[in-house]
Order: structure tokens, then C-alpha cells, then sequence
């Protein structure tokens, strides 16, 4: 066994990554080839949509809020699109994209769709916000966001101009805004 130079251990586990793979003579080679074709036909029934390619249905964007993700999960599975939507977290959603206090975040956000768009061909985004939201509170003050009233229509006009900037960067991308309550209920906003 030829050892470099600058490499004096005696391990043969260790020479097989610094020398190369030894040379797999018949039996090593009638081995390798059966291995190869039953990795081949496994694939064969490895589903579609566990390889990275494919497609989805949509883009969903939502709070990084704990308290809602199962509720978020729920809705998206009730619109029949379980498994059909590609997922962009941000605190306070629409807020994430649209605030000049999560300023950093935009770009994010459009680089995440438009990778959503030429991966998996992704033909709606949906958006959803959720009632008492920190990153409401912490960009706009607990004044804006202090009863529901206020609440909804801090979220409605967030949504609206969300809406606008995605239809200004894809145009033909169809955007649904949906206001979440804790219990799970989504309402939707008017686009």
C-alpha cells in the first residue's frame, strides 16, 4: 500500500478515501451492477412528487406564529391542496413583504417565488395573515392593531398592496388574501 507523503496512518478504511477505490475485479463488478439495476427499478416506484421537480398548485405565504400552523395547514388542506403548495414563512405574513421595517425580507420573499415558479410552476399565490399578530404590533404599534376593527383593516390594506406587488412583478399570477382568526377561520379579503 502506497501511502503519501503527508498521510502516515495504517487504517484501511482511511486509504480507501485518500488512494481511490481499490479495483473491483468480476465478482466486485457482477456486485455492483446487480446493485445498480435494483436501485434503477426501485426508483421506478418512487412517486413523482418526491422528486424535486414537479409541480404545485400554489405559493403559500405565512406568520411564522407557532399558534397557527396547524390552523394554516388545515385551511390549505380544505381548499384541496394538501400537499399541492409550496410554503414561504415570514412574521406577519403580507406585513413581511410590504413593511419598510422588514425591509431586508422583500427580496426573499420574490426570490422564493420566482424559484416556486420555474421549479414547480406554481399558478396561485395565497396569502394569510392572523389575528393578534406580534409583527402587526411591532411595525405598526399596538394603537393600529388595538380592537378588531382596526385589526382587520390594518390586515385588509397590508393584503391589498401585497396583492398589487406580486401582480407587478407576474402579472398573471392570481392572488387569494384570507384574515385568520386563532380558531382556525379564515375570511377572505378583498383583492
Amino acid at each position: 500500500m502506497l501511502l503519501r507523503p503527508e498521510h502516515s496512518c495504517h487504517d484501511a478504511y482511511c486509504h480507501a478515501f485518500h488512494e481511490g477505490p481499490a479495483p473491483l475485479g468480476r465478482r466486485g463488478f457482477v456486485k455492483l451492477a446487480a446493485l445498480t439495476a435494483g436501485a434503477g427499478l426501485a426508483a421506478s416506484w418512487i412517486p413523482n412528487w418526491a422528486f424535486a421537480s414537479g409541480t404545485a398548485e400554489a405559493i403559500m405565504l405565512s406568520c411564522m406564529d407557532y399558534r397557527m400552523v396547524d390552523p394554516q395547514a388545515k385551511f390549505m388542506s380544505g381548499k384541496g391542496l394538501d400537499g399541492e403548495y409550496d410554503h414561504v414563512v415570514l412574521a406577519g405574513a403580507s406585513l413581511g413583504v410590504v413593511s419598510k421595517k422588514f425591509g431586508k425580507w422583500h427580496d426573499v420573499f420574490w426570490e422564493h417565488l420566482d424559484v416556486a415558479i420555474k421549479l414547480h410552476k406554481v399558478h396561485q399565490v395565497i396569502v394569510i395573515d392572523h389575528q393578534d399578530c406580534g409583527a402587526y404590533k411591532l411595525a405598526l404599534g399596538d394603537d393600529a392593531v388595538d380592537t378588531p376593527e382596526k385589526e382587520l383593516a390594518a390586515h385588509t390594506a397590508t393584503i391589498q398592496t401585497f396583492a398589487k406587488l406580486v401582480e407587478k412583478h407576474h402579472p398573471n399570477l392570481p392572488v387569494e388574501g384570507y384574515f385568520m382568526a386563532l380558531d382556525g377561520t379564515a375570511e377572505p379579503i378583498e383583492l
